[in-house]
């Protein structure tokens, strides 16, 4: 197991090196100058000569690329055009942000897309299986954007039960220790902060776990069905064991490996793709983050963020293939 581990970290160097290299060719291609937007459109010619060769986006691309390199290996991460500020100090709140977000959504997920699941599949053909699948189905094809739209006008301006953007009050921010809100207020002992943290989690978290949740469920169902016709499981209720724990001892954990797969998947794909629901919900994660420094060319912050979250996304795969191991004893490493 330990030898299989180091390989894989091994093999995630050069997928990270040609990230990089993918990333750094096609922000070239963005058209645009940095100093251009940074100075306004009535800069002289004179200035922004100068500003460019600050930056250093005036030397040949290999140049660019190598220096940046350099700075990797060396644990400087970089400059941000657009602020001046080491993007180390920067960006973790925004990627902390987004871990509470994608963390909460998919444990929204993981709970009602499994049980949803696991039910349909006890009760195959049922009632509950025919519209559990229905809204599986509409919640896999519904656009995120338009989600949260109908959340926010529904459960904010009509009912105005929660608030429809941000992740604090304002008024009353909560003091940041480990940048996670919800460990942040517990620590403090601010049960009120913790409440309005909540409140304004809900309707982004649900928002952005909704495809999750659907894909979940159809997948832990078609995968409980094929357990649930196996030898063992009809041997366990010939033996008397009460339904419930043959499905949820024996059959899921049985029918764990696929659902397992997606769920490593659908979080990557929830880091990554949190731009939509951060901007529609005034959420400061590192999706927003890459988004405005997309709008001002900021290369080294959208060069890093992009970076941070394809190496989370690598680690996350690592993560489910040794628990691979850990749920069906039959996987061996070596």
């Amino acid at each position: 197991m330990l030898s299989y581990t180091i390989r894989r970290l091994l093999m995630v160097i050069p997928v990270l090196i040609g990230m990089t290299l993918i990333v750094f060719f096609i922000l070239r291609l963005i058209p645009g100058n940095p100093a251009q937007l940074i100075l306004g459109q009535r800069a002289t010619k004179e200035s922004l000569e100068a500003l460019t060769s600050q930056l250093g986006l005036d030397q040949p691309w290999y140049i660019q690329y190598f220096s940046y390199m350099k700075g990797l290996f060396t644990g400087d991460i970089g400059t941000s055009i657009r602020t001046g500020a080491p993007i180390s100090q920067e960006i973790w709140p925004f990627f902390i942000a987004t871990i509470e977000l994608s963390v909460v959504a998919l444990l929204i997920a993981i709970v009602i897309g499994m049980n949803a699941g696991v039910i349909s599949a006890w009760f195959q053909n049922s009632w509950f299986d025919y519209t559990a699948m229905v809204i599986a189905l509409v919640g896999i094809s519904m656009p995120i954007f338009w989600l949260g739209l109908m959340d926010q006008w529904f459960f904010s301006i009509d009912l105005g039960w929660l608030p429809s953007t941000g992740r604090e009050n304002v008024r009353d921010p909560v003091t940041p220790i480990t940048n996670f809100y919800l460990i942040d207020t517990l620590i403090q002992g601010d049960f009120s902060q913790l409440n309005v943290v909540v409140k304004h989690l809900i309707l982004p978290a649900c928002a952005l776990g909704t495809i999750s949740m659907a894909i979940i469920a159809r997948i832990t169902r078609s995968s409980m069905l094929e357990v649930m016709r196996s030898d063992y499981i009809r041997t366990a209720q010939a033996k008397g064991m009460r339904m419930f724990w043959v499905v949820y001892k024996h059959g899921l954990k049985n029918a764990l490996i696929p659902v397992l797969t997606v769920i490593g998947m659908q979080m990557g794909i929830l880091l990554g793709g949190a731009v939509l629901t951060e901007t529609i919900f005034g959420w400061p994660g590192i999706g927003r983050y890459i988004y405005e420094a997309i709008n001002f060319r900021d290369y080294p912050v959208i060069q890093t963020g992009i970076l941070i979250v394809a190496a989370f996304f690598v680690l996350i795969n690592l993560v489910v293939d040794l628990l691979y191991a850990a749920i069906d004893p039959r996987i061996k490493y070596h």
